[in-house]
């Protein structure tokens, strides 16, 4: 019987041979991989194509305020939308207070939990109009930042929010 720590004798004599050829193997691959610099023309054509575009960071810590869904106004008190570091949605919905957990997602997806709600009674107009932004905003999808114009998009319609002061 041989005993165990001739094997890892035998291993440590093989590791030096096994890191040079795994040395000597990556050169070659790089070699075989690298190709001329363009010439003048190719430049000029990869010029024309479009890049990729550049993934954008949702503006968490940001206070918002609604102007519209589906190009419609709100009128009165405007419901209101914050995302925090912790990912905790907060604002107000034309009636009452919500919170949720929201995450941005890759490129620019995004998701909201269910509400948790105040129970203010308010006139039928207030709480239809809360109603139609809560489902807008809890079937958000994709989310996009133009200036100062925050938008998110869904099932449920378009709110394009403004940056809170």
């Amino acid at each position: 019987m041989v005993p165990a720590f001739s094997h890892i004798q035998e291993v440590r004599m093989l590791l030096p041979r096994l890191v040079g050829l795994a040395a000597v193997l990556s050169c070659v691959a790089c070699a075989d991989t690298q190709t001329p610099a363009p010439r003048a023309d190719t430049q000029a054509q990869a010029a024309k194509v479009p890049q990729p575009r550049q993934e954008k960071i949702f503006p968490v810590g940001s206070s918002w305020t609604a102007v519209s869904l589906n190009g419609r106004p709100f009128t009165g008190e405007r419901p209101s939308f914050t995302l925090n570091k912790q990912y905790r949605a907060n604002g107000f919905g034309g009636c009452n207070t919500y919170s949720a957990t929201a995450y941005p997602l890759r490129e620019q997806g995004f998701v909201v939990s269910p509400f948790v709600l105040t129970k203010k009674s308010c006139d039928r107009a207030r709480q239809q109009s809360e109603q139609t932004f809560l489902v807008a905003l809890r079937t958000a999808a994709k989310w996009d930042i133009q200036g100062s114009t925050l938008t998110i998009e869904g099932q449920n319609g378009t709110l394009r929010f403004e940056r809170a002061m």
